[in-house]
């Protein structure tokens, strides 16, 4: 049950799963677990859904409550241990938005990105600049150190793109409105757009366009998301989730049906993307009209 993984993300996602698991076959409801414990059912739900660090004694306590026998009781505690580990990203807690520090850590321990995005570059693919102007644009009244610890928060993340040691493949398409709307003005959609190029030069990145051409095609239906997968390590592999960004709120969607279905959609909106070349032609093409 060994995880290696950066961060506390992944163990927490498993060992909230084994609780969660263990609190059905004993067919407790959260509000009777709840009683049960004399904790409060969103501490149930947080705990279960892998938002926060957990004791070993609190494990001892749910699995003694759920009737677990010895032995899984002793590698669950055993785990919980790994959910108090710390992220790079965990120093930068006072400007990541609520919950997207759990996004992060599983970004991190990915083996596989499928992403898709409709309006914005996202954010693991923008330059400072263009970074700059969408977190200035969505608060003005940011103090400028807020805004450059922000950018940098954005920035690290870049590094596993690049990283020596399993750097995850990555195929990302992007609407091609994304490539017209000049974020920042044209000298930072310029650069942005370059370096969308240079991502395509390397090994393991992917970058496609939808282009206007394609019609109606399956991402105007689904909106964005990114679908994350992560390395077989036995019987603790973190299950293929798909992420999905919302206004007030992000979904973490795993269970088998779910993740079919947006491996359809993405299967489908690639089908619809130029191929490497072309995309690669349209965003010079792009960065060339902006200039003019």
């Amino acid at each position: 049950m060994t995880v290696q993984t950066t961060g506390s993300t992944v163990p927490r996602r498993q060992l909230g799963r084994h609780l969660r698991e263990l609190r059905n076959k004993a067919r407790f409801t959260v509000r009777a677990a709840a009683k049960e414990l004399e904790w409060s059912e969103p501490k149930i739900w947080r705990i279960e859904t892998g938002q926060t660090s957990l004791r070993s004694l609190d494990v001892e306590a749910m699995c003694k409550v759920y009737g677990a026998p010895p032995e899984l009781t002793e590698a669950l505690m055993g785990l919980a241990k790994e959910t108090k580990g710390r992220g790079w990203w965990h120093s930068y807690g006072d400007v990541i938005p609520e919950g997207f520090d759990l996004y992060i850590g599983l970004e991190e321990a990915a083996e596989r990105l499928s992403w898709y995005e409709a309006e914005l570059v996202p954010g693991l693919f923008q330059t400072p600049d263009y970074a700059r102007a969408l977190i200035t644009r969505s608060d003005p009244d940011r103090d400028d150190d807020e805004v450059e610890r922000r950018v940098h928060v954005r920035m690290t993340r870049q590094a596993l793109l690049t990283r020596v040691t399993a750097a995850p493949n990555v195929d990302v398409a992007l609407n091609e409105a994304i490539l017209r709307r000049p974020v920042g003005g044209v000298n930072v959609m310029t650069e942005q757009l370059e370096y969308l190029v240079q991502l395509n030069e390397l090994g393991n990145v992917s970058v496609r366009v939808v282009p206007y051409s394609a019609g109606l095609h399956s991402g105007i239906m689904s909106g964005p998301f990114v679908t994350l997968r992560f390395p077989a390590t036995g019987r603790g592999t973190e299950p293929p989730t798909v992420y999905v960004e919302g206004f007030t709120g992000a979904l973490y969607l795993d269970k088998p049906n779910e993740v079919e279905r947006y491996d359809g959609v993405f299967e489908s909106i690639w089908g619809s993307t130029l191929d490497e070349a072309g995309s690669t032609r349209l965003l010079k093409q792009a960065a060339r009209e902006l200039s003019k």
